[in-house]
């Protein structure tokens, strides 16, 4: 009898903790998120102070993404700085953050785009608008390309990445074939495809590599997915009890004009449920040589940023419901009935 009822209670207890632990799964998102309130979101925030920049006579729009949490927009600049060199926006995406919808437009511009930096005399490859100026440059530059006024901007060096992603344990890269990189006039390397995960070494190179068939589009998707890749590992259950620890291997390599306590909150609201949208897109155009210098220039097709414009402009407008935002052509058929599996990017 007492070996019966023993048994009986061992198998309450273990009925018990499957449920609890399964309870605990489920909720994972709503637990790290309460213990990350309780134990590191002051740590955080004086943290990301460090990173807190507004750009010299230039001030962030109010966007109050606490209390309305209306659409904002902002200019996402990947730096390929290397050493003591200035560095170049190998990266620019004009994002429409909805965190109400927990969605995401991304539009990608090529680093080779010709087009007018303010200031300068004659047009140019968009990327040199960060060398000429840096972030507010840049800024500038893209708000007179698609005439429009940008809210925020993030900056981020590549080289900052390495160590983050060694300390999260790797990325998943969608790699299928070994990326060589061998050409003469650039930087060696080999990232071998197939791998579970991808440290901060072939990650970068993957960011980098820059001898395919599309060239920069190409580039510009690669920097898309890794973005998102990033993404997904740093949502993952565990990984926020590294956030104090990885914003300090970041250190210098990130800025941004987005105040902490904002920017807290708006990483809170993209990953307390269980559905996170990225649209992207790549500007479309034709890369060629200019007949007046010889250099090659990416001239965009003036159609497709014209649709790009549209795009945006209904992304920021909050009147419009998720089921009405128009998005990029290619995924008219793809649009989620009501959400798709977290961070699920859709791209051309």
């Amino acid at each position: 009898m007492r070996i019966l009822k023993k048994h009986k209670w061992l198998t309450a207890i273990a009925a018990i903790v499957l449920l609890t632990g399964t309870i605990g799964y489920l909720n994972r998102s709503a637990i790290a998120l309460w213990a990350f309130d309780t134990f590191l979101s002051a740590d955080v925030q004086k943290k990301l102070e460090k990173s807190y920049k507004t750009l010299e006579g230039r001030e962030p729009a109010q966007v109050s993404h606490k209390e309305d949490k209306k659409p904002f927009s902002l200019l996402l600049l990947g730096i390929d700085q290397r050493g003591h060199e200035r560095g170049r926006s190998d990266t620019m995406i004009y994002t429409v953050v909805r965190p109400v919808d927990r969605m995401m437009l991304m539009v990608s511009i090529p680093r080779d785009s010709y087009v007018e930096i303010p200031g300068r005399a004659k047009g140019d490859k968009i990327t040199h608008a960060y060398v000429y100026g840096k972030a507010k440059l840049a800024i500038e530059t893209v708000e007179k390309l698609f005439d429009t006024r940008l809210d925020h901007y993030a900056a981020i060096n590549f080289e900052g990445f390495r160590d983050v992603i060694d300390a999260m344990g790797g990325i998943a890269l969608p790699i299928e074939k070994d990326l060589v990189n061998d050409d003469p006039y650039h930087e060696k390397f080999v990232v071998k495809a197939g791998q579970n995960r991808y440290n901060g070494k072939d990650a970068l190179n993957y960011v980098r590599y820059r001898e395919d068939v599309g060239g920069d589009v190409s580039r510009t998707q690669r920097h898309q997915i890794f973005i998102t890749a990033l993404l997904d590992k740093a949502t993952e259950f565990g990984q926020w009890t590294k956030i104090p620890q990885l914003i300090d291997i970041m250190g210098d390599n990130f800025t941004t004009d987005l105040a902490p306590d904002d920017m807290i909150d708006l990483a809170k609201s993209m990953v307390k449920t269980g559905d996170r949208t990225l649209y992207s897109h790549t500007l479309k155009g034709e890369g060629r040589r200019s007949s007046s210098n010889g250099l090659w220039y990416y001239y965009l097709d003036e159609a497709d940023l014209e649709k790009a414009k549209s795009w945006i402009n209904s992304w920021m407008n909050d009147s419009l419901t998720k089921a009405q935002l128009p998005i990029p052509d290619p995924h008219q058929t793809k649009r989620p009935a009501q959400s798709l599996p977290v961070s699920e990017v859709v791209q051309p």
